[in-house]
């Protein structure tokens, strides 16, 4: 079978302004709740505020959010708890904001299904700029959510957020899910740690080209356990990654 995606073809316009898009601000701090929901205004967006992750989580439940602002850390469910139970429900772009910037800790984030983080304190633009760069990928991954990519061993269906490879189901985190779709979307054509960094994580500030090198072994040790070294993404030593179909 000739690899390709197939169904819905892909609009090559999709909406880039943020107006209307509504944020949910999770956190226990009044004082910034009230700071994240001005400069996010002013952005032309739509904030909703929570106190706690319970009461975000019934927020979310009623009235789902475009993206979610979450606090890491919380009295009674903190931050990582609550991204637990937001990915239970739902792929909305997660940024969290942590007091830590150390590695660890962002790989954690990562790691759990959020989507960026933002350390505090944070730079008011530099917060924008994210929120921002969220909405644009959630919406380019929109456009294509209706799209399937089949070859001889790897088959995803976009919208379900379903893979099988070699005929095996294959359950891949948010961040392993897109790069694995960046990849298929070029099929042969060699990525650059930039170019990953842009269609999957949203923008290159912040994080390190080491995140590509580490989700691509993670990808490839899901796709075949037994042989990472036999999963079809090849690196090419100085260049980058590309997807070879079977």
């Amino acid at each position: 079978m000739s690899a390709g995606l197939v169904g819905n073809a892909l609009s090559a316009q999709y909406e880039t302004g943020m107006n209307g898009a509504r944020v949910l601000v999770i956190d226990d701090d009044a004082d910034i709740r009230a700071l994240v929901a001005e400069l996010l205004g002013r952005a032309g967006l739509s904030v909703e505020q929570a106190e706690d992750g319970r009461s975000g989580l019934r927020a979310l439940h009623k009235t789902p959010p475009d993206l979610v602002v979450l606090d890491v850390s919380m009295p009674d469910l903190d931050g990582w708890q609550t991204l637990e139970r937001i990915r239970d429900l739902s792929e909305v772009p997660v940024l969290m904001l942590t007091a830590r910037g150390d590695e660890l800790e962002r790989v954690r984030g990562l790691q759990a299904g959020a989507d960026d983080y933002v350390v505090k304190p944070f730079g008011r633009q530099e917060l924008v700029a994210r929120v921002q760069a969220l909405l644009r990928r959630a919406g380019r991954d929109a456009a294509q959510q209706q799209e399937h990519y089949v070859d001889d061993r790897l088959t995803i269906d976009f919208a379900q957020r379903a893979v099988t490879f070699n005929g095996e189901a294959i359950a891949l985190t948010p961040l392993e899910f897109k790069l694995l779709g960046a990849l298929v979307r070029h099929p042969r054509q060699v990525l650059s740690r930039d170019q990953l960094l842009e269609l999957v994580w949203g923008n290159t500030y912040g994080v390190s080209g080491d995140q590509v090198k580490l989700y691509v072994g993670y990808l490839r040790r899901k796709l075949a356990p037994k042989d990472p070294a036999g999963a079809p993404i090849e690196t090419v030593r100085g260049f980058g990654y590309r997807y070879k179909p079977g």
